[in-house]
């Protein structure tokens, strides 16, 4: 009994020195790559986060499973045989573990396709919208509007919008009365197009000589009885990804100042009520 008690000791302390040893190793992997990126600026923030986050995710998955099949082969006998036997994708899908392996999967197509990076404002499935926070082999982090983290698993994700790869184009929709002379509302429309480039020239995306690609401009009328209510006018311009929700806050406050300046109504929803007494007597 006493031997065995021994022995029991003696393999604790080794599972305890093992378990510490891929701790301290697991941290200064991550401090290594956090102070190498820190260091270099060869490529841009988001991909150095977004290399960094899988970095993590993948030591520590590793380390985890090390210290797992460590603890096994302790307490099995001939361990190394039998994986070789029965093979390391036998033992894993005899855990009913395909679910993992199909997010891990899709963790890989995400990163090699370079579809996001941490740090973008992305939609996930056209029912999630928020920043992401982590891109992990195995999931995916985002924090919502509100504050919340949401945690998705990678094979989840069936659909993904960027809104941060290099460009986006503020698009914005001004819905006037019908009485409105359309040759005055072209002619206040390009007034507030002329103030949008001299005021948000800095969000606009600009071509290799520094010129924009796509200024504001008045794209035209993109409905002549936009949800039953009015014409539609549409103004777009295309600017820096990063730019995109402050040029579009921007814009829309300009556009608003330009039409109120030159009394322009917009269409209001109006209800009609109608007397049913008044209308029996009229019958």
């Amino acid at each position: 009994m006493e031997q065995i008690r021994e022995v029991l000791g003696i393999e604790a302390v080794k599972i305890a020195v093992v378990a510490l040893f891929l701790w301290i190793s697991v941290i200064l992997i991550n401090k290594l790559i956090d102070h190498f990126f820190e260091r270099t600026d060869f490529i841009e923030e988001r991909k150095e986060k977004t290399i960094a986050s899988i970095i993590r995710s993948l030591t520590k998955y590793v380390a985890s499973i090390g210290f797992i099949l460590y603890v096994i082969s302790i307490f099995v006998e001939d361990f190394g045989r039998i994986l070789a036997g029965a093979g390391i994708a036998g033992i894993v899908i005899g855990f009913g573990a395909q679910s993992l392996i199909r997010d891990i999967l899709a963790g890989m197509f995400l990163i090699y396709e370079r579809q996001v990076h941490q740090g973008d404002f992305v939609t996930i499935n056209n029912l999630f919208h928020g920043t992401v926070e982590e891109l992990g082999l195995r999931s995916l982090k985002i924090r919502e509007w509100s504050g919340k983290l949401l945690t998705i698993s990678n094979g989840e994700v069936k659909q993904i919008h960027n809104y941060n790869i290099e460009q986006m184009r503020v698009i914005e929709k001004i819905v006037v009365s019908y009485r409105e002379n359309p040759d005055t509302i072209f002619e206040t429309l390009e007034k507030a197009c002329l103030k949008l480039n001299a005021e948000l020239a800095v969000y606009l995306k600009m071509d290799f000589y520094q010129k924009p690609i796509e200024p504001f401009q008045v794209y035209g009328i993109t409905s002549l009885n936009a949800l039953n209510r009015g014409i539609e006018y549409t103004i777009t311009g295309l600017v820096n990804d990063d730019d995109y929700w402050v040029a579009g806050r921007k814009a829309r406050k300009i556009i608003a100042e330009i039409l109120y300046k030159n009394n322009i109504q917009l269409t209001e929803d109006r209800i009609h009520l109608v007397n049913q007494e008044k209308e029996s007597e009229q019958q």
